[in-house]
């Protein structure tokens, strides 16, 4: 540590304030802090010792096109953007139910919709036995407030 008496020039008038940072002390305990880590990590890290099965890569299948099923907030249902009636949305979605792999059924729903319509489309879904729905939502943009 170095320690300053008085002036260079021998001037014993007014003493100034130093204004520098010392930062030798905290490089000195980041330079440790560093040093315990690199000894720590090893240790915590000890893992019992397997032998792990090897992978065989496998051509993937493609996914098949997903279906959009919209709610107008009148209730009205649109299969990839043709109308439909609760019947043939049954029907439609009994056809592609036995498809392999099943394709995955998005609804996108009004704003304004009431639920019972979204549960309705839900239930008939259901019925024609796909198992993987989705809904379409708008991503939030950060507006507070507005309806």
């Amino acid at each position: 540590m170095a320690m300053s008496v008085g002036t260079p020039g021998g001037d014993d008038g007014e003493m100034e304030a130093m204004s520098a940072i010392n930062t030798t002390p905290l490089v000195d305990v980041m330079l440790v802090l560093l040093i315990i880590f690199l000894i720590t990590i090893p240790v915590i890290t000890k893992t019992v010792p397997l032998e792990l099965p090897k992978a065989v890569n496998q051509p993937t299948q493609t996914k098949p096109e997903n279906i959009v099923v919209a709610v107008d907030a009148a209730g009205k249902f649109y299969w990839n953007d043709r109308p439909v009636d609760k019947d043939q949305l049954l029907e439609r979605v009994k056809a592609v139910a036995v498809q392999v792999p099943q394709p995955e059924i998005h609804i996108r729903a009004d704003k304004a919709t009431r639920y019972e319509a979204v549960g309705r489309v839900i239930y008939t879904i259901q019925r024609g036995g796909v198992v993987k729905v989705g809904f379409i939502t708008e991503p939030d943009r950060g507006i507070r407030g507005s309806r």
